[in-house]
């Protein structure tokens, strides 16, 4: 199986979390031609990243669509829970996450690419991402996002927290974690997980590359 994407990618990333949790030999390959590209496109016809290539050629887009496949797929070490109403919850996480918690991130990232924001604009999307954490911190369980065992939920949520508490300085904002106490035990524990340390470690170096540009 082949992952098209980038390392820097909190969707990406997402999935790597959950391939490195359940030990699966998958080649990491970025988007021949870049996002959007024509070359790209022949292979992800929506041109967005990540996609999975499996073995037979088929191509699965989206995020939670190659997560609950990988799950489906290769149950042994599951990521979701046996019960209805606990896999539910775990899924409001990933839910959550990519509709509400991402978008207005993504939306202050022109600027971190070189394009300048309106102020105002911007203000408004750090709030909306402080609300958006708040509603986070009353979510959020223990030891892990969705209570006791490490899920999709916390392959979800980790990426993009580390992209928060890198990027929203930058605007002058606080870290996700001042003043949200489950959310900063949660970010403590989840950094140490092999899975999550490897996917961190990937997406730092990403980084640490783009800053240098």
């Amino acid at each position: 199986m082949k992952l098209y994407g980038i390392d820097l990618s909190n969707f990406a990333s997402k999935c790597r979390i959950v391939i490195y949790e359940k030990g699966l030999s998958v080649e990491k390959v970025n988007p021949p031609g870049g996002m959007g590209s024509a070359e790209y496109k022949a292979v992800n016809p929506l041109g967005k990243i990540p996609a999975l290539q499996l073995d037979n050629g088929q191509v699965i887009a989206e995020s939670e669509v190659i997560n609950e496949y990988l799950e489906d797929k290769f149950p042994e070490k599951p990521l979701l829970p046996k019960d209805a109403e606990s896999r539910a919850k775990v899924r409001s996480f990933s839910r959550f996450h990519d509709l509400y918690l991402d978008p207005p991130l993504r939306a202050l990232l022109p600027q971190v690419f070189g394009k300048k924001l309106d102020d105002t604009f911007v203000q408004e999307r750090l709030a909306e991402i402080n609300g958006r954490l708040d509603q986070l911190e009353g979510m959020i369980g223990r030891p892990w996002a969705a209570g006791d065992a490490f899920t999709m939920a916390d392959a979800a949520l980790t990426p993009t927290i580390f992209l928060m508490t890198n990027l929203l300085p930058l605007f002058g904002a606080k870290s996700p974690q001042e003043n949200r106490p489950r959310l900063t035990a949660w970010w403590a524990q989840v950094q140490e997980r092999p899975s999550t340390k490897k996917t961190l470690g990937e997406q730092q170096a990403a980084m640490a590359a783009l800053m240098k540009k």
